[in-house]
């Protein structure tokens, strides 16, 4: 086999960093493809994803342009990555464009080769426009925002009668299972005990004095509101840069839903406070001292979309504005534990502790996290969103 080249990826930060996997080669795509007979021979890679958690790739062959994603099974099993491909699925059923995922002449969708497992998609629907935005960076316009929010929406009406229990996979998930405990301190302890990477890591950390104390009053805000909340399959990574668009106009609509790699049985408005999270706030300023103000005509935006299909009530928002300050909480522990465990990267899961796990709660104790939950309570105030 070719030796496999690594490559930079995105980070945690505004620089780049070497990637944790290995870049996708053609002798290998070419050997995935032999299951794929329709599909052709590989012609050329033209393009190495910079996501940081798999190896992905554009591949040109002589019949198609393929979207072609590599895990390592530690991360994601073939039966783990099937959880995505069958809500995917659903929603496509339901009339939501999302990124087309081919069978092999066996039937199979996520397909394992050596430590590896596969997904080969078509070629999406749409203009890329994001495809080389860091995490937490804005949208490109207000308009964009209200499409995006739209269109999630829209993903959440499809994903109302889809059944599926919570995932069975192990790392890199975003969800509420810590954050849903009426015993935090028992939540994250058994959060801990399940996962011993975790447990190596946090371990070594005084985490009842760091954590704790930032985490429980947020939490005692949130609790009563969590039992209202009706479960549902979510996407869990909204950004821009998971969404493909019309045109590169300034009021472009989505076109296709991108990336459902941490999509899980959560709740609306758990999604749409990590599209919060993840579009209208520049964490990345504080890496530089800036202050990180959260874009609030954005957030207006997003939600003026989002209430164009499903209406938000005044509590909608007092849970959005309870919501916001933790919605990380879950994925950030997962992230610790990949760092740690997967990675073996101890510097990277400090990073993921200290910046994103605590920092960001932090932030929402400080002026400019203040400032973002009193805007979401005057919203409340008057009455909710709605068409």
């Amino acid at each position: 086999m070719t030796a496999l080249k690594a490559l930079t990826a995105h980070g945690l930060s505004l620089e780049p960093v070497a990637a944790d996997w290995p870049a996708l080669q053609a002798d290998d795509v070419e050997q995935l493809l032999r299951g794929y007979p329709q599909l052709g021979s590989v012609q050329r890679i033209d393009w190495h994803s910079p996501r940081p958690f798999s190896a992905a790739s554009l591949v040109q062959t002589d019949a198609a342009t393929l979207f072609v994603k590599r895990h390592h099974q530690s991360v994601r099993t073939p039966a783990w990555l099937q959880e995505e491909h069958r809500f995917m699925a659903h929603l496509g059923q339901r009339g939501i464009n999302v990124s087309p995922v081919l069978a092999d002449a066996n039937g199979a969708t996520a397909i394992a080769q050596g430590p590896w497992t596969y997904e080969v998609h078509a070629l999406a629907e749409g203009q890329d426009l994001y495809r080389d935005a860091l995490s937490w960076t804005p949208f490109f316009s207000q308009q964009q925002a209200w499409a995006a929010g739209q269109a999630l929406a829209r993903l959440h009406r499809a994903a109302e009668d889809y059944p599926a229990p919570t995932r069975q996979a192990r790392v890199l998930l975003a969800n509420c299972t810590v954050l849903a405990g009426g015993d935090l301190r028992s939540s994250l302890n058994a959060a801990i005990a399940r996962d011993p990477a975790l447990a190596d890591y946090l371990g070594q950390r005084d985490w009842h004095a760091h954590l704790l104390p930032l985490l429980q009053p947020w939490h005692r805000t949130l609790q009563p509101l969590l039992a209202r909340q009706p479960a549902l399959w979510t996407h869990n990574d909204w950004h821009g840069s998971n969404l493909l668009w019309s045109s590169s106009a300034k009021d472009a609509a989505v076109s296709c839903v991108l990336d459902f790699g941490l999509a899980d049985r959560t709740f609306a408005l758990f999604d749409l406070a990590t599209a919060i999270e993840r579009n209208a706030i520049p964490w990345l300023e504080l890496d530089q001292g800036g202050s990180a103000r959260a874009a609030l005509g954005d957030i207006d935006a997003l939600l003026d979309g989002y209430a164009s299909v499903k209406p938000l009530s005044a509590r909608d928002l007092q849970t959005l504005a309870a919501l916001l300050p933790v919605v990380h909480v879950d994925f950030a522990l997962s992230e610790i534990a990949y760092f740690q465990g997967v990675v073996g990267s101890t510097a990277s899961a400090d990073v993921a502790y200290h910046a994103y796990l605590l920092g960001h709660l932090h932030w929402f104790a400080g002026d400019a996290g203040q400032g973002l939950l009193e805007h979401l309570q005057r919203l409340a105030s008057l009455g909710g969103h709605g068409r």
